[in-house]
């Protein structure tokens, strides 16, 4: 969960799934992303905060003679939780410092118009499971 960049959540639009890919931070307890402050998923999240989410890490393939034994390498993080919207600035600005160090070694201030424009959600999960294959 450390190593990847990329998580899906699925959130409920009453009896529609809805999928969507976000950049995410774990802190070894709970799941944190980002967002604009509207759109279809911050919506569905304000109706009904639990979520499932699924992380993955593909290895690439374990070739065989056979093709019905190829085999995938990959690791699979797949859980439930319920969704926090963190409005304190104070809270926020750690979480963005940490989805930006995923990315790049450089360090930045976050505006006051940039923070009140961000929502940062945090994910309290509730159970999850993994799986692994081929490492």
């Amino acid at each position: 969960m450390r190593e990847e960049r990329v998580m899906y959540i699925a959130l409920a639009n009453n009896d529609v799934p809805f999928l969507v890919p976000v950049f995410y931070v774990w802190d070894g307890t709970a799941i944190y992303f980002h967002s604009a402050r509207s759109g279809s998923k911050i919506e569905l999240l304000k109706r009904n905060n639990t979520l499932c989410f699924a992380i993955s890490h593909y290895g690439g393939v374990v070739e065989d003679a056979l093709a019905c034994n190829f085999e995938a390498r990959h690791r699979t993080v797949i859980g439930l939780g319920k969704a926090q919207f963190i409005n304190d600035n104070q809270e926020k600005i750690p979480i963005l410092q940490r989805l930006m160090a995923g990315f790049t070694d450089r360090h930045y201030a976050f505006p006051e118009a940039n923070l009140q424009a961000t929502l940062v959600i945090r994910i309290d999960i509730e159970s999850m499971k993994g799986k692994q294959h081929g490492f």
